[in-house]
């Protein structure tokens, strides 16, 4: 298998280190995968900002802190590692490999680790396209246990304003980055039912607003977790100044895509 540094023709200045595998469901199917992709995957890259003398961030997830209570406080950056899922264990094991990276060859580099992200083109199986998919396709939208399990979001754009802030900025090795909003998922569903009753009333379904016409209670996920909220000591302007939650944009990009003429 040949070297992937042996690609790199030029000098790199800055790495900015999204790549993984990142669905919690796919991890306990086949976690092995997982391994491969977000532990190994992320050694190679460390070789290549090792090589290059080049400045990293190094894109992490809430979820490497575990899970809070209904009424526990949000974590912080000193808040110790507990994953609960093969995700989340091998995203934290990337953590600790950058952070051995730093240690050992002095490599400059920060970890962020980010809420839930909202916005257009995010991948199928994550809640809010599943939501909106199953809406206007016509199926029940699949929810887990209760669906009384919180967590926090803030829109991709101002999560991907904050990398770049901490890629020119930051010096530290740890910056979290919260929402602008935490709730249930049972509340995020009933909202995006609201808005596309008003607003793309073709997809409603009788009778209208008897939430059991559209939502499927389902056994839980093994090991789920119940609550995320960040809090950070840094101030980001990015965090600061972020957008506040809106789904009206997101959903129309959403119906727009998973429409299928007759």
């Amino acid at each position: 298998m040949a070297n992937p540094l042996d690609f790199i023709s030029r000098n790199v200045n800055y790495v900015i280190h999204l790549a993984a595998e990142s669905h919690v469901d796919r991890s306990i199917d086949n976690p092995l995968s997982f391994v491969d992709s977000n532990l190994v995957g992320t050694a190679n890259v460390l070789e290549l900002v090792r090589k290059y003398h080049a400045r990293m961030v190094h894109v992490s997830t809430d979820e490497v802190y575990g899970h809070l209570g209904k009424d526990d406080p949000p974590f912080t950056e000193e808040s110790p590692l507990a994953p609960r899922s093969p995700y989340s264990a091998t995203k934290a094991g990337s953590d600790l490999l950058v952070q051995s990276y730093i240690e050992t060859f002095g490599i400059n580099a920060s970890i962020t680790r980010c809420c839930n992200n909202y916005g257009p083109r995010q991948h199928d199986e994550k809640l809010i396209p599943t939501v909106i998919r199953s809406i206007v396709q016509g199926y029940k939208i699949p929810v887990y246990g209760t669906g009384e399990n919180i967590r926090e979001w803030i829109h991709a754009e101002d999560h991907a304003k904050a990398i770049l802030e901490v890629l020119v900025e930051g010096g530290e090795q740890i910056y979290n980055i919260p929402g602008s909003i935490w709730q249930t998922n049972i509340k995020l569903i009933n909202d995006i039912i609201d808005i596309i009753e008003i607003h793309h009333p073709e997809y409603t379904r009788e009778p209208e607003g008897d939430r059991i016409e559209y939502i499927e209670f389902v056994k839980d996920r093994k090991g789920h977790d119940f609550k995320y909220q960040l809090s950070t000591k840094h101030s980001l302007k990015a965090v600061n100044c972020q957008q506040a939650f809106e789904l009206k944009p997101t959903i129309k990009h959403y119906v727009k895509r998973y429409f299928k003429p007759l």
